[in-house]
């Protein structure tokens, strides 16, 4: 419902944030990860996550569009609400966590409070696929230098195939004499998958 509130941060702590967005202030409950992303610069842009619950509705803020996506992704899981996600965006850093889910490391997502073997467990069974994907998607689009090989490595990861399978195909493909262009090297990548 809310995408990101851009105002002035009139009260600031570890867990809460109160933005100023013209004649209004919103209270919205934050990650330790997030303070401590907030510079000191008084008017900032905070993306949002609205929870409606029988009892309350509550604004939950993050410095980047990534964190958002991974609480999104946390509060997937069975078991894990909003609260729980938030504690986790606090113990570790939202590349830490993705690491850990990655790696299928239980053991480090059971050393944050409040998450059992059980909840970890299903963490990483629910969100290795999910996480993976988009971080890796996420990265792609977002490397600097963007050439012709890697608008095609990013469009046909994006289309579901494996990595290092795209990488074989465009190093056979892709050559200093010949100057193809990005439609060029993904349909000749699709001809050799």
């Amino acid at each position: 419902m809310f995408e990101f509130i851009e105002g002035e941060i009139v009260e600031k702590s570890p867990t809460h944030l109160v933005v100023k967005a013209g004649s209004l202030a919103y209270f919205i409950n934050i990650s330790v990860y997030t303070y401590t992303h907030i510079a000191g610069n008084p008017v900032q842009r905070i993306y949002l996550h609205h929870v409606v619950r029988e009892d309350a509705q509550l604004l939950y803020g993050f410095s980047t569009p990534g964190e958002r996506e991974l609480f999104r992704l946390l509060i997937s899981v069975s078991g894990v609400g909003a609260n729980t996600a938030r504690l986790i965006l606090s113990s570790q850093t939202p590349d830490e966590i993705t690491h850990h889910i990655l790696s299928g490391n239980a053991a480090a997502l059971q050393a944050i409070k409040g998450i059992g073997t059980k909840s970890a467990q299903r963490i990483i069974v629910d969100l290795r696929d999910k996480v993976g994907k988009g971080a890796e998607i996420e990265q792609l689009f977002t490397s600097e230098g963007n050439t012709e090989r890697e608008e095609a490595l990013s469009a046909l990861v994006a289309l579901g195939f494996p990595r290092k399978v795209v990488e074989k195909s465009l190093n056979k493909i892709i050559s200093p004499e010949n100057e193809l262009s990005v439609e060029e090297i993904v349909k000749a990548a699709l001809k050799l998958m």
